[in-house]
């Protein structure tokens, strides 16, 4: 594929996460299923916890909104000690439908987060990072560029994956975290949000994503685009390709100074 001459004017680089700078194996062979394997042993181990609490609580409003759809999980209030197994058994089964509806739920996404916190500190997990991403991200840094996540994923996973990586930490490359409490990917006004937020016009903000959707949603609200072309990623019709910039490698894309 060409390189991408980024127009002049962009200041702003706004990356997805999966299948953008990490595989998409990562989060669904490793991620995921670690919260599957050890859902029932962290609610146990951790239940006394205030923030485990709070996680639960998250999790019963979340089950309250989701009564009208097919196969929710309620999950009871805890009233006495006898109560626990019940209640534990009933967010393990809660959190097991939710993840495979492949919701996306903030409520959902904090408990996952504060797992997979402890895996990583304890060494059980690290963030993959394609190999083209570190060179390419600390190149544009050099060249005065700010840089910013937005992934469906909380913004404490996305640090936690960042930070905890098998390049090391990488949390100072980036200069902020974006996640769904800013609005949902595929909706232009997210982008729009975002583009208040870093304080900048949309036209001087590059998104690099890999899904279609997300990539119109951009466009719509006024930021460059360029899709992701990686290993595994979902394929990309006729259409796709001729209305968006493809790269395979962050070493493809080219700002003024480089030209």
């Amino acid at each position: 594929m060409a390189v991408y001459n980024v127009p002049s004017g962009v200041s702003n680089i706004l990356v997805d996460i999966e299948g953008t700078t990490t595989p998409i194996t990562f989060v669904k062979d490793v991620l995921f299923p670690f919260i599957k394997d050890n859902i029932k042993k962290y609610l146990i181990e951790h239940w006394k916890e205030n923030e485990f609490q709070e996680d639960v609580a998250q999790l019963r409003k979340q089950a309250e909104k989701d009564s009208h759809l097919h196969g929710f999980v309620p999950i009871p209030s805890h009233v006495s000690e006898n109560d626990t197994e019940k209640v534990i058994q009933a967010v393990v089964e809660n959190v097991q439908w939710q993840m495979s509806s492949d919701r996306k739920t903030t409520a959902l996404k904090q408990l996952q987060g504060h797992m997979w916190r402890s895996a990583y500190a304890t060494g059980q997990i690290k963030g993959e990072v394609y190999k083209d991403v570190v060179p390419a991200v600390q190149q544009w840094k050099n060249l005065g560029m700010k840089l910013y996540i937005y992934s469906s994923g909380s913004v404490e996973a996305q640090k936690l994956l960042f930070g905890y990586s098998i390049e090391g930490d990488l949390l100072k490359l980036f200069d902020g975290h974006f996640d769904t409490t800013v609005g949902h990917k595929v909706e232009s006004e997210s982008y729009k949000n975002i583009a208040d937020r870093v304080g900048c016009p949309s036209e001087n903000i590059l998104f690099l994503t890999d899904v279609v959707r997300e990539a119109h949603a951009a466009k719509k609200a006024g930021l460059h685009v360029a899709l992701v072309v990686r290993p595994g990623n979902e394929a990309l019709t006729d259409e796709d390709k001729s209305n968006f910039h493809l790269v395979t490698s962050f070493d493809q894309i080219h700002f003024p100074s480089q030209q």
